[in-house]
């Protein structure tokens, strides 16, 4: 790769959130305990649609997927993060940052695509329940799933190229806890004019497109639900999607405020990022299957036979 880049500039500094050593330990505790529910209630999610066959259905499906991008996503960040206050070293090479950049677009611009399509999935559910198994079948499910993953790549592959070819030769301090495009375009000791505006047409109408598509599937849904006759279970479905777009605004909103505009740092961009990085993985989880009868029920059927066979295995032993 080096040949292709005239950085002068080999290595790189995260400022991270703080300089003080108390709360660079507070926030390692704080990322380390988040991390590990992340990681937890997403493993659980996934041993639950593979363990179930209860759950092999299209909407299980997706959120299998889901949970192995969530933590994907989580994983790119924070354990670098957590290994510089272990290490007291914010250093990261120049081929480590950019291959931060892309996995971390990749595996976030997938989970943009991944959640719109999990969208339109319970708009046909909920307002075309008869024709729903038809149009979202087997073919269908990993046709668009494999879409996502495809476009995801694309559009980090195509982030990840520009901001290679910025020359690097002065300052190498990154104002912020991982590398992204913005913080270094501003380091970068060239016009970034072309590359500023692409960032707004490609992540920041990514993100702003996916988010209105989201939205228009649960106005539909919202005005279905709205001429269902049982209140309980207009509560019901209006609950649900109310936390459903909590969590998708956590997410799609933070990244159409950094990416929808120029390169700009500010410091409050850093907790704006910990939105989407870093609690939407944590509350995809919980939001989207712990509250779901279904999954709870094949989670208990799972730790009762993980329990049952360790103390087979003890009294075996």
């Amino acid at each position: 790769m080096d040949s292709g880049n005239q950085s002068t500039v080999k290595m790189f500094f995260l400022s991270g959130f703080s300089q003080s050593l108390e709360l660079q330990v507070c926030f390692f505790v704080l990322f380390l305990v988040l991390y590990f529910l992340t990681l937890s209630g997403n493993i659980l999610i996934m041993a639950s649609v593979c363990m179930d066959s209860r759950l092999h259905s299209p909407m299980y499906f997706l959120l299998g997927n889901l949970s192995v991008l969530d933590i994907f996503y989580s994983t790119v960040t924070i354990p670098k993060m957590l290994s510089n206050v272990i290490t007291n070293s914010k250093a990261i090479t120049f081929n480590q940052c950019m291959s931060q950049l892309f996995f971390l677009h990749m595996f976030g611009g997938t989970e943009c695509f991944l959640l719109t399509l999990m969208a339109y999935d319970r708009y046909v559910a909920i307002c075309n329940p008869l024709r729903y198994h038809t149009i979202m079948n087997h073919t269908f499910c990993w046709g668009m799933v494999a879409s996502t993953w495809l476009a995801g790549f694309l559009h980090s592959f195509t982030q990840a190229f520009l901001t290679y070819q910025l020359p690097f030769c002065g300052p190498n301090t990154i104002n912020h806890f991982f590398c992204d495009v913005h913080p270094l375009a501003v380091l970068a000791c060239s016009d970034t004019s072309f590359i500023d505006m692409f960032i707004i047409a490609n992540s920041g109408m990514i993100s702003l497109v996916c988010f209105v598509i989201l939205l228009m599937s649960y106005i539909g849904i919202i005005n279905t639900v709205l001429k269902m006759n049982s209140t309980e279970r207009r509560f019901k479905a209006f609950s649900t999607c109310a936390s459903h777009l909590m969590v998708v605004t956590f997410f799609f909103g933070p990244c159409i405020y950094i990416y929808l505009r120029p390169p700009i740092n500010y410091s409050a961009d850093k907790l704006i990022s910990v939105l989407y990085t870093v609690l939407t993985p944590l509350l995809n989880p919980i939001i989207y299957t712990f509250r779901n009868q279904e999954m709870k029920s094949a989670l208990k059927k799972i730790l009762r036979e993980t329990v049952l066979r360790g103390l087979r295995n003890k009294n075996s032993n």
